[in-house]
């Protein structure tokens, strides 16, 4: 049984420096920003406030 990844990439800007982290379990997005040696994750919110959620398909087993 194949084990799937967690997170996946669903977009990127700049060489990686800016990313959109799918969290595949819950739907939640996260922006993730780097530079240099540091970096930052933050969950993307609407315009309310509310995390940005994606509907995830089942995947078949």
């Amino acid at each position: 049984m194949a084990k799937s990844k967690r997170f996946e990439q669903i977009y990127s800007q700049g060489m990686g420096a800016v990313q959109i982290l799918l969290d595949r379990e819950t739907g939640v997005q996260y922006l993730y920003r780097s530079s240099g040696y540091g970096g930052g994750l933050t969950p993307l919110l609407d315009r309310n406030g509310h995390p940005v959620i994606k509907s995830i398909p089942a995947e078949e087993e």
